[in-house]
């Protein structure tokens, strides 16, 4: 994939910033006269008063009450890019589940105690159709309990966030990686396009193991994983996967292992890595002919437990020899 490397270097070099925002690490190197820190985290708070759910004072806080509010930019661009996904994917993908997800909680730790009943009870209010944004740039609830976590796409829109940030200030090469999430521009330090492994699928809930199954040569696309193999619930020898189905208020139970997307922006990667998830590897591929600018690498398990990978042409060419 042809890189365009800009100007030639002139008086800057390569700076690593790094940190915590969101429950996670963030690691954002970029060639620069001088650090831009001090604006990445005001961005990050700026990007929290927005859509961090757990900030009381957030605009989505204030949505998820009821509460009069201004939408900002930033919440209608999550809003819109969701409700596309959404309906792309057949309503796999939904920010308004957040109240089925808590029910489930945190490492399925609730899992013995969901009922058919509460799922049922609660997926009343769940749903993208029942929010709306009106034409005077109002929220519209069809049900007042509708609440919103947008979770499954923000890191991935606070990437491309950042990346704005940084070519407002005229940067050409820069990676910035926000968890799973990750936006490429330009080369890296060694004048080659930046260097991205996607994980093999190890069973290790705490994350600490990171075995490489692909090495990626990235430049000028965003990059988003999402897998079940780090988070999931075993019980009486079923596997259930730390992705909601939207349709059902139940974990989703199929083949896929891993999905890792490939897109201009990381705000779209993000959200169909978790669509793709919950749809299934049918179901993605014919999501993903539907789609031709996402690139797409599946890691699926067979019956027999073995792992199976299925990816785009686009995907193949990008692969590297972890060596180069």
């Amino acid at each position: 994939m042809a890189c365009n490397t800009g100007s030639k270097k002139e008086n800057w070099s390569y700076f690593h910033d790094q940190g915590m925002v969101f429950a996670t690490n963030y690691s954002i190197k970029y060639a620069y006269h001088r650090s831009l820190q001090g604006e990445i985290e005001a961005a990050f708070q700026a990007f929290s008063l927005s859509l961090n759910p757990f900030m009381e004072n957030s605009i989505i806080s204030k949505v998820n009450r009821n509460e009069p509010v201004e939408l900002d930019s930033l919440f209608l661009t999550v809003f819109r890019k969701s409700e596309e996904v959404h309906r792309n994917s057949g309503g796999k993908f939904d920010i308004t589940l957040s109240p089925i997800i808590n029910a489930w909680g945190f490492g399925f730790q609730n899992m013995g105690r969901v009922t058919p009943e509460m799922i049922d009870s609660l997926r009343e209010f769940v749903g993208q159709e029942k929010i709306s944004i009106d034409p005077q740039g109002k929220i519209v609830k069809s049900d007042p309990r509708v609440q919103l976590n947008t979770s499954a796409i923000a890191k991935g829109y606070a990437c491309d966030v950042i990346a704005d940030l940084l070519e407002h200030h005229g940067i050409k090469h820069y990676l910035v990686v926000i968890g799973g999430e990750i936006s490429a521009r330009g080369l890296n330090d060694r004048g080659i396009c930046w260097r991205i492994q996607v994980d093999r699928p190890v069973d290790d809930t705490i994350g600490i193991i990171h075995e490489p199954q692909v090495v990626l040569g990235l430049c000028d696309k965003s990059l988003a994983t999402s897998g079940n193999y780090r988070n999931f619930y075993v019980l009486d020898g079923k596997r259930y996967a730390h992705t909601i189905d939207p349709h059902t208020g139940y974990p989703s139970q199929n083949e896929l292992l891993s999905v890792t997307i490939i897109a201009d922006d990381c705000m779209t990667a993000d959200a169909y890595a978790t669509a793709f998830m919950a749809l299934g590897l049918d179901k993605s591929k014919q999501l993903a002919a539907r789609l031709p600018e996402l690139e797409y690498y599946l890691i699926h398990e067979s019956e027999d437990g073995s792992y199976g990978v299925t990816c785009s042409d686009g995907f193949q060419r990008l692969i590297v020899d972890p060596g180069e």
